[in-house]
């Protein structure tokens, strides 16, 4: 929960910067601002900063093309630096807990507590048993101080820093409300990474990231057949510039299909993969449904390779279903373009100012 004005959602993956300003309106959200810039391959690699200048220049280059004045934004982490753990501990109370968080993170996180962040979410009091389960979350501090200071060198004031799959749980129930009589999964495939996220009773019950996402396809297809990084994308996402006329599509290889339906079925088999552990070992009950968003969503071979080995019913979700343009500057056809990758950009921009502990 929040309080304050909507914080700018900014979003730097691995392959572009995604930039979302909104506002509250009675049907939704409604978009005020919206920004895109595309990454070079080479400047993060597997969450890793390589070049932070040029992410630094596309930031700064965003607000001012898109017109965004506020400053203030939310930022999120992902990859091997986040640990998500749900453990319990003995019933305290909120002043006890804040004490004793540190040492209870110390038994559980596999870094050197004094490297990270440590924050909680009370999920669950069990009285009878004199428990309360909780949801733990580290996050190594020199990633988030690179991030936080690509936005400061942008000249941006980052203020909230999250974790990608709850910005993305955090938009889903905004849109369509979390249910509290089943178990779900929601599955964001970005291009470097794909984050698992299961939902029971309404709270978080297991987060997983794969490393894996529409890169892998994209250098798939470049490799097999020996096109530019540019082309293979282009032949990922349904078409390819003909050289006499950009603006008509060109036609896309029938090897091109067969290389996304393998590496799709390779990220569904690590996908179900985690569903199997989590079925093994959580003691929650079947799965009933699985959403899947993300750039990568709207390949049709995905959603049907993990409906077919998860043996569950597979929804592609866009994140903009409940997204109202309120501003004539932002550019409807971009966003329309981009809207499956913008899940995490959107969840961001949901936070406020003042943020307020549940």
């Amino acid at each position: 929960m929040g309080e304050g004005k909507n914080l700018v959602g900014v979003d730097i993956g691995s392959a572009s910067i995604k930039v979302c300003q909104v506002k509250d309106t009675k049907k939704g959200i409604g978009l005020l601002r919206f920004g895109y810039a595309p990454l070079a391959p080479s400047v993060i690699v597997d969450g890793q900063v390589m070049d932070a200048g040029a992410v630094t220049e596309a930031l700064a280059r965003v607000f001012h093309d898109a017109k965004i004045k506020q400053k203030e934004c939310a930022l999120s982490v992902s990859g091997q630096s986040v640990i998500i753990r749900k453990i319990s501990v003995p019933m305290m109370t909120e002043s006890e807990l804040a004490e004793q968080i540190q040492w209870e993170a110390e038994q559980h996180i596999p870094f050197d507590i004094k490297d990270v962040r440590v924050d909680y979410q009370v999920l669950r009091r069990r009285p009878e048993a004199s428990q309360m389960d909780l949801l733990l979350v580290a996050a190594k501090r020199d990633q988030i101080e690179e991030y936080a200071n690509l936005a400061r060198n942008a000249k941006l004031k980052p203020v909230v820093c999250d974790i990608d799959a709850f910005t993305v749980q955090n938009l889903f129930e905004f849109s369509r409300s979390l249910p509290q009589d089943q178990t779900i999964a929601v599955i964001n495939v970005g291009a470097s990474l794909s984050s698992l996220n299961i939902i029971a009773g309404g709270v978080s019950a297991f987060t997983r990231e794969i490393a894996n996402g529409g890169n892998v396809i994209t250098e798939e297809i470049q490799k097999q057949l020996g096109v530019p990084y540019e082309q293979a994308e282009a032949y990922k996402c349904g078409g390819a510039a003909s050289p006499d006329d950009p603006s008509r599509p060109g036609i896309v290889p029938h090897q091109v299909v067969q290389v996304i339906e393998a590496v799709t079925d390779s990220i569904a088999a690590e996908i179900q993969r985690s569903l199997d552990f989590f079925m093994a070992t959580s003691g929650e009950g079947e799965i009933a449904k699985i959403y899947v968003t993300g750039g990568s969503a709207n390949l049709v071979s995905l959603a049907q390779s993990i409906e077919r080995r998860a043996r569950v019913s597979v929804e592609t979700w866009s994140p903009v279903e409940r997204l109202s343009i309120e501003a004539k500057e932002v550019n409807a056809q971009l966003v329309n373009q981009r809207a499956a990758q913008l899940p995490v950009a959107l969840g961001l921009s949901l936070r406020k100012e003042r943020e307020v502990r549940a």
